[in-house]
């Protein structure tokens, strides 16, 4: 296998389309190194696994020589992303944006390469732009092409009401194309639009258009619904090691292989072909392939000892393996009287509620220290410490402490 084939098979893994190969193969050919864009709305604080299937792919670009732009859309994320919207999008403040993009430059480092990474704001461009600016950008583009959108087209259609700052969002984020010189600009499926308007926008201001590579979008732990802070079903790259390993240990057998392809740097696509062989002819557990990639994601985020602790934690916890004083200790704040396992479970983050809690006691799904817990009057007075359970895999090592 050349060292191209190698390079195109790299770029291609996961990817779901690639528009135009034929220009990014001419582009690797020429051996320059190409600046590869892509750009994240500052619309909350935190990234999750979900955003790194864009970070990881621009990771390998990275690691093939080329460089990454990771463009925080402190002006894009005023206007409000319409993708994949049936109502218009709440603008961020500024303040909002400012606080929310300071936390994603420090989080993004993580995956990236920071010496090989150009952090831009596209403030830079439009906070210069005057409104006749704005107006000539506007007019590079119809409204009749707008509505071909998806979103747009199904709104119109159901009158609902789409606004006109709405359709400045995809020659926006076109634009910084534009004002990057971007060879390369990476999204997701839902973004394919407004990444080939980037194309249509560098054609008209004589630069060669870039290629466009989307990436599907990365199913939560429901294994349904793409992942999302919104939807509870997302994993954190900032949790702790222990909760990274324990959610990824909770998805299903089928959506391994998919976070496999999208999130995973040491199992390549030979190996996964090999390993997934090996579970069908009976030879491997698909739980210890699981534990291993939630290893590799929680060494990513936390680092090599921190993720072997907490898959050490997890073993002692979920399969009686080891010492659970491997698993983090949470120090919990009660009444001095104390409390009982349903609040205490809640305050412990393993039940969404005293019902639930109180659902999963009847269940007898409730352990602590690995027993059943059938007392659900039990009071819990500060002082306890031991590893609260529900079900095999929510589990918390707690020291609760008098508040106040």
């Amino acid at each position: 296998m050349t060292v191209l084939q190698e390079a195109l098979d790299t770029i291609g893994r996961g990817a779901d389309e690639i528009l135009k190969r034929e220009e990014l193969e001419a582009r690797l050919r020429a051996g320059r190194p190409l600046r590869v864009k892509a750009g994240f709305d500052p619309t909350a604080p935190d990234l999750h696994l979900g955003h790194t299937v864009l970070l990881n792919k621009m990771r390998q670009f990275q690691d093939l020589g080329h460089r990454v732009i990771f463009l925080i859309g402190d002006f894009t994320g005023m206007i409000g992303d319409p993708s994949g919207k049936n109502v218009t999008r709440k603008p961020l403040s500024r303040e909002d944006v400012l606080a929310n993009a300071e936390t994603y430059a420090e989080q993004v480092f993580k995956v990236l390469d920071r010496e090989h990474t150009e952090v831009r704001f596209n403030s830079e461009w439009f906070g210069a732009m005057s409104a006749a600016d704005m107006i000539r950008l506007a007019g590079q583009h119809t409204v009749a092409r707008m509505l071909e959108r998806d979103d747009f087209a199904k709104r119109y259609a159901a009158q609902q009401p789409i606004a006109i700052h709405e359709f400045l969002y995809p020659l926006v984020q076109g634009y910084d194309s534009v004002a990057l010189k971007a060879d390369v600009e990476l999204g997701g499926t839902d973004q394919k639009f407004n990444l080939l308007m980037g194309r249509g926008l560098q054609e008209h201001h004589g630069q060669p258009p870039q290629v466009v590579l989307t990436m599907p979008l990365l199913e939560g732990l429901d294994g349904v619904q793409k992942m999302s802070k919104s939807l509870g079903n997302y994993v954190g790259i900032a949790e702790p090691a222990i909760d990274i390993v324990t959610k990824t240990m909770r998805i299903d057998d089928a959506l391994m292989w998919r976070w496999i392809d999208l999130l995973s740097f040491e199992i390549s696509i030979a190996e996964a072909q090999r390993l997934k062989a090996d579970i069908q002819a009976g030879q491997l557990n698909p739980r210890d392939l699981k534990l291993r990639l939630a290893q590799e994601l929680a060494a990513r985020f936390h680092g090599a000892s921190a993720a072997a602790q907490a898959v050490a934690g997890w073993n002692a916890a979920v399969r009686g393996e080891g010492d659970v004083s491997a698993l983090p200790l949470n120090e919990l704040a009660v009444p001095a009287e104390g409390l009982r396992i349903a609040p205490l479970l809640v305050l412990a983050g393993l039940a969404a509620s005293n019902s639930e809690a109180g659902r999963k006691l009847k269940e007898h799904a409730v352990r602590v220290d690995g027993a059943v817990l059938e007392d659900a009057a039990r009071v819990f007075a500060p002082g306890f410490e031991g590893v609260l359970q529900i079900g095999k895999r929510s589990f918390a090592r707690v020291r609760l402490a008098a508040a106040g």
